[in-house]
């Protein structure tokens, strides 16, 4: 297969290819801060009940 052939097929597969609006990017990016917000709150909350558990229980 030559390099012509290879270009002219990506170009084609790119051309199928829907990119997100700025709208949707937008969107998705407040949704992933917000569950890696809820996420991490979470974790905290557990590693202080943990550690305050351990620190009961030890001393």
């Amino acid at each position: 297969m030559d390099l012509s052939k290879h270009i002219r097929n990506a170009k084609l597969e790119l051309a199928k290819v829907i990119f997100p609006t700025k709208g949707q990017v937008k969107q998705a990016y407040i949704s992933v801060v917000i569950v890696v917000s809820v996420i991490a709150a979470f974790l905290a909350l557990v590693d202080l009940v943990m550690s305050s558990f351990m620190s009961a229980v030890l001393g």
